[in-house]
């Protein structure tokens, strides 16, 4: 079994939760872990597990104008490329790939409506996408974090108990 997290990061802290997603799972499975500028638009066949995340902006996945924001704040991230270009990029496709989300949210937003784990699961299933999970949300202290205390570690637990889900279902379905 293959897993591939692909993540957009402004500030590191969506990075640094998506490579602890991807030792979690890495530790029954092969996964790889792509910065959402560098993944390429087609999922490759073998991969049965696909996570993706963002960080929550405006409600919802980042734009290009929320991004040349986070620019203006200091962050690292390119203005044009972010996950929802590159899910709209995707070829429309049934695939059995299991999708799942994730996202990372300002602490003083945990009750907040609307999330980016949220609307990338939307585009997924728009994409052809038919197991689709609205995932996980981590936190941060502030719009450039740091991650608060603990939330490695659950990205890390989160990427475990994923592996271990789609073990058991790809087992479930292929019998």
């Amino acid at each position: 079994m293959k897993a591939l997290v692909v993540y957009e990061s402004m500030f590191g802290n969506t990075e640094e939760v998506a490579r602890a997603i991807g030792a979690g799972l890495a530790e029954s499975m092969a996964v790889e872990v792509q910065s959402v500028a560098n993944a390429s638009p087609a999922v490759p066949q073998d991969v049965e597990l696909l996570i993706i995340g963002g960080p929550t902006h405006a409600f919802s996945m980042s734009r290009r104008s929320t991004r040349e924001d986070a620019v203006k704040q200091g962050s690292h991230a390119s203005p044009s490329v972010g996950l929802r270009e590159w899910l709209a990029g995707l070829p429309a496709q049934r695939r059995a790939a299991t999708l799942t989300t994730f996202d990372t949210r300002v602490n003083g937003a945990r009750h907040l409506p609307g999330s980016a784990a949220k609307s990338a699961a939307r585009s997924a299933r728009r994409h052809g996408f038919t197991h689709v999970e609205r995932g996980e949300s981590f936190y941060v202290d502030g719009t450039a974090g740091p991650i608060l205390d603990g939330e490695i570690e659950r990205a890390t637990d989160w990427g475990r108990q994923l592996a271990h889900s789609v073990s058991a279902w790809t087992q479930e379905h292929r019998s």
